[in-house]
C-alpha cells in the first residue's frame, strides 16, 4: 500500500532544506501573542499538534509551561528530541488516531499542519480526537491558511537552487483543494524525484460546522500571527481560538463582525 504524501514527503532530508528557512523568531512572536491572549494557568498542560521540528513547542515551554509537541514524521520528532527538557517532551503519533482523553488544557495546531487527508472522514476525526484531548473548557487554536487570500497570491511556477539541489515548484488548484508539485534534481540521489502536496480549501464555515459536531465554539478569530482581526480578502491566515464546551465555563463570546466577514 503506498503512504500518504504527508509521510514520505515530511521525512524527505529535501523538506526539511525546502522550507528550512521558517522563521523562528515570527513563531516566538506568534506564543508570545498567544500567551498574552491567552494567560494560561500555572500547571497547564499543551500540546503542539504537528510540531514539526518542535519550533513552537520550544518556545511554550520556555514560559515554564507543560509541553507535549507531537507529529506524525519520524525525522522531525528525532530532531525535536534534542530539545527535550523537564516540561518539554516529543512523541510520534498520527492525528488521526486518539491521543489522550481530556489530557490538556490547550491544543494549538500551527501552520497549517491539517487539511492533507483524502477522506473527509479523516479530518473530522482529527478534529473528534483534539476535542476529546482537551478538558472541560479548554482551547483549541488552529492556524490555517486564507483561501481568498492563497487563491489571490498563487505563485504558478518557480525554481530554487539549495544545497546544490534543484526544486522546480508548480503550483495549482481546483475548487477543493491546493496543489503544490516538488519535482527535486540532485545529482547526489536518484532523479527526479517528485512530491505533490495537497491540502484541502477548509474556510471559516467548514471548521465552524466541524468544531459544532464535537462541542468546540469558536470565540475569536484572527487574520495574522499578530492577532490582529481577520478579513476575509485581506488576511493571510485564518485562526480560530474555540474553547470546549463543559460545566462552569464561561459563556462563550459571539464575533458576530467576524462571522459576516466569514460568511
Amino acid at each position: 500500500m503506498t503512504s500518504p504524501w504527508f509521510a514520505s514527503w515530511f521525512d524527505s532530508p529535501h523538506y526539511h532544506k525546502l522550507y528550512g528557512y521558517r522563521d523562528e523568531a515570527e513563531a516566538s512572536r506568534f506564543v508570545d501573542a498567544l500567551i498574552r491572549r491567552l494567560r494560561p494557568g500555572a500547571g497547564a498542560e499543551f500540546l503542539d499538534l504537528g510540531c514539526g521540528a518542535g519550533r513552537h513547542s520550544k518556545h511554550l515551554a520556555s514560559y515554564g509551561l507543560h509541553v507535549t509537541g507531537m507529529d506524525l514524521s519520524a525525522g522531525s520528532i528525532d530532531e525535536a528530541r534534542q530539545f527535550e527538557r523537564p516540561g518539554l517532551r516529543f512523541v510520534r503519533h498520527d492525528m488521526r488516531v486518539p491521543f489522550g482523553t481530556e489530557a490538556f488544557d490547550y491544543v494549538f495546531n500551527f501552520f497549517t499542519s491539517f487539511g492533507y487527508f483524502d477522506n473527509p472522514g479523516e479530518h473530522r476525526q482529527a478534529v473528534a480526537n483534539m476535542a476529546g484531548s482537551l478538558k472541560p473548557c479548554g482551547t483549541l487554536v488552529l492556524d490555517y491558511l486564507n483561501i481568498r487570500y492563497a487563491n489571490a497570491r498563487t505563485i504558478p511556477r518557480e525554481t530554487k537552487i539549495i544545497d546544490g539541489a534543484t526544486y522546480q515548484i508548480a503550483r495549482w488548484s481546483d475548487r477543493r483543494h491546493f496543489f503544490k508539485r516538488i519535482q527535486i534534481i540532485d545529482g547526489r540521489g536518484p532523479e527526479p524525484m517528485e512530491f505533490v502536496e495537497t491540502v484541502a480549501k477548509f474556510g471559516f464555515e467548514d471548521f465552524r460546522a466541524m468544531f459544532t459536531l464535537h462541542d468546540l465554539a469558536i470565540e475569536e478569530v484572527f487574520g495574522d500571527y499578530g492577532l490582529n482581526p481577520y478579513d476575509v480578502e485581506t488576511s493571510p491566515r485564518l485562526i480560530l481560538l474555540a474553547r470546549k464546551r463543559g460545566v462552569g465555563c464561561s459563556a462563550p463570546g459571539t464575533p458576530s463582525e467576524v462571522l459576516r466577514e466569514a460568511a
